[in-house]
């Protein structure tokens, strides 16, 4: 497909934005990205992503941090890009306990540089991430983007909320289209090493035990990387348009009523036990798991359920890629990055 449209990746070194880079680059899109290439976790599978991407003379890349001061107004202004994918972030519910700083700075202060920038300089459509983790202690299930989302349980989904409320007053002023994408348990090759697949396959393979949080009483709706792009890659073409009568939203749209903003699941909208995931690893690695079963930990939640009826209604498409078939791509990609 011929596109002659520029694409701005925030956190594009990252695990979702090598994916988001390397299908914008291959859809035609010239693509700048952004990243501070942190050490949350090793830098250098961060590097190793970001190698790749450079191979494509159309990527360019930037490594900073988002929050710094004047970075993204003069990104903005020099570069004028047409659709911005909004990243970076502060990840993990755990670490936002241990150091809350990290997540003030790079979430909250990091995204009002970005909306600031597209203030001074609009794009098309600006896709911002959110997190399951937003829903917090909802327990009805599957989650809706239309239900109430106030009682955040860690401050990690904490500082994503603010984000999509930032988004919205900036929509509402400023006529930015803006779609917050709220995505569930992302998982795949090239993973964050701090995600519990990651964990458990490396554990496994060295015959040490992987802990398994609350007895192994968790579901999660498992999304596999390439889908979760899929959908985003639609939604960029599904621009939020603000309605001429708060009257006109149909029912079951998170389409603010007074901004071109929306709020979108993406999820396979199908929960899997615990339990299933270990035993997808086992399967595809060939090794028994030695369960360490432990309490249920601070700022975690029980289960996460996406309604993608949502998403299905604005791009046709929702994620299918079974845990089975997911993992088993991963432990391959694992195996081979790794040589074990």
């Amino acid at each position: 497909m011929q596109e002659n449209r520029t694409a701005l990746v925030t956190g594009a070194a990252g695990f979702i934005g090598y994916f988001t880079c390397k299908r914008l680059l291959a859809d035609g899109f010239r693509v700048i990205g952004v990243d501070s290439l942190s050490d949350y976790y090793d830098p250098a599978l961060k590097r190793r992503r970001q190698s790749e991407l450079l191979q494509n003379p159309g990527f360019r890349i930037i490594n900073d941090p988002i929050e710094q001061p004047a970075l993204l107004m003069d990104l903005f202004e020099a570069e004028k890009p047409d659709v911005v994918v909004h990243l970076a972030a502060q990840a993990g519910v755990r670490y936002s306990i241990e150091n809350p700083r990290s997540y003030l700075e790079s979430n909250l202060v990091g995204t009002f540089e970005l909306l600031e920038a597209a203030r001074a300089h609009p794009p098309q459509h600006m896709l911002l991430a959110s997190t399951s983790s937003a829903y917090g202690a909802n327990t009805e299930m599957p989650y809706r983007e239309t239900m109430k989302a106030d009682h955040q349980m860690s401050f990690y989904a904490a500082t994503k909320k603010a984000n999509e409320a930032m988004a919205h007053s900036y929509a509402h002023l400023f006529g930015l289209p803006i779609t917050m994408f709220r995505f569930f348990t992302v998982y795949g090759p090239w993973g964050r090493p701090d995600m519990a697949l990651f964990k458990f396959t490396r554990a496994m393979l060295c015959g040490e035990p992987i802990d398994v949080y609350n007895h192994g009483e968790m579901m999660r709706d498992f999304t596999y990387v390439e889908d979760l792009v899929e959908a985003v890659r639609r939604l960029i073409e599904t621009v939020p348009v603000r309605p001429e009568r708060p009257e006109d939203v149909e029912d079951g749209d998170s389409l603010s009523p007074v901004a071109p903003w929306r709020v979108v699941n993406i999820g396979n909208s199908k929960p899997v036990q615990l339990g299933d995931m270990i035993a997808a690893i086992e399967d595809a690695l060939g090794v028994t798991a030695k369960r360490n079963l432990m309490p249920m930990q601070p700022g975690d939640v029980p289960a996460t359920w996406a309604d993608a009826e949502l998403l299905q209604s604005l791009t046709g498409y929702v994620p299918s890629t079974d845990i089975k078939d997911g993992v088993a791509r991963f432990t391959q990609w694992y195996r081979k990055y790794y040589n074990v």
